[in-house]
């Protein structure tokens, strides 16, 4: 079996590379390393078994083409982290749809199975517990650059199970819930390696707004075995799943769990979203997942709790 994953050069996608390659499949992985890193998949490059094309997923004639060779498709490749969908708005928005369209047209040509990797952002400002798959969305206005990702990844949700409606196209979605663990970096705002970056170096550990949102973090081996584990069912064609831990924490608790397990002498300060984004910024005050659906149909359930995941981004970080 060959698998292709976009974006596979990233932090999720090199922890999906190993893990496929060590169940004996061959992987293509195509990454443009806006994101990704090529250090993150260095050590696979001696593996007969993979291969590496260093381009983006507008790329058109080599997209077409490895998903022609490909069994399955895993679409990771996105614009993703607070910071970029700020700054750069537009390569959002033309990343994630026209590289999504690519892939879901290429594979329906070939007809290969396809998972498309979605996101809790897509809950926008639904603001009660555990989310569920089937909960209404509420975003803010569209002169908020904030919620153009959100946006975006709809689209894509929408676009994919058209062409398994209109098509039968075998698309399975997935929405990740802040995926954490070793090989994310802090650089576009990702919350956790942030902090942990921080605290190793006694800098500051500086929150965005006042703390006391709150976020449930899912560890890359516990999502990557979900994502899996679902190809490989096909009940699951055809439908969206939540993929994340429901243990909460509050970004305050968690900068004080990273200083402790750290050891750091790090001052926590808080940051205003104007200050921090742009004005008039809006974040969810809590974002977490029901389990249910992912749980019945393949048994899912988190096995690493938070002060685990932290301790191994802390360790990962001290061996670089």
């Amino acid at each position: 079996m060959r698998a292709l994953i976009t974006g596979g050069a990233g932090f999720i996608g090199s922890h999906l590379a190993e893990y496929l390659l060590d169940k004996g499949f061959e992987v293509s992985v195509i990454d443009n390393l806006s994101t990704g890193r090529k250090r993150n998949i260095a050590h696979l490059f001696s593996n007969d078994n993979f291969e590496f094309f260093q381009t983006t997923i507008m790329n058109e004639p080599v997209i077409e083409d490895l998903i022609s060779r490909s069994d399955v498709v895993y679409h990771l490749a996105a614009a993703v982290g607070v910071k970029l969908i700020i700054d750069k708005p537009v390569e959002t928005i033309e990343t994630n749809i026209r590289g999504t369209e690519n892939v879901l047209k290429f594979a329906n040509k070939a007809h290969k199975k396809v998972l498309i990797a979605s996101t809790s952002e897509v809950y926008g400002k639904q603001p009660h517990d555990k989310l569920k798959e089937t909960d209404n969305r509420q975003y803010g206005p569209t002169t908020a650059h904030r919620w153009s990702y959100a946006s975006s990844k709809a689209i894509d949700e929408f676009l994919a199970l058209a062409y398994y409606k209109q098509y039968r196209l075998p698309v399975i979605i997935a929405r990740f819930f802040n995926t954490v663990g070793p090989r994310q970096v802090g650089t576009y705002g990702m919350v956790l390696p942030t902090f942990v970056q921080q605290a190793l170096k006694n800098e500051p550990i500086t929150i965005y707004g006042d703390g006391k949102q709150s976020r449930s973090f899912t560890y890359v081996g516990d999502s990557i075995r979900a994502i899996t584990k679902l190809m490989e069912t096909d009940a699951a064609i055809g439908e969206v799943f939540n993929i994340g831990n429901d243990k909460e924490i509050t970004i305050e608790e968690l900068a004080q769990r990273v200083k402790k397990l750290a050891d750091s002498s790090s001052e926590i300060v808080y940051i205003p979203y104007d200050e921090a984004y742009e004005s008039g910024f809006e974040d969810m005050q809590r974002r977490r997942p029901n389990n249910s659906k992912i749980r019945k149909m393949i048994g899912y359930e988190p096995t690493k709790m938070i002060d685990e995941i932290i301790l191994s981004i802390i360790d990962y970080y001290n061996n670089l």
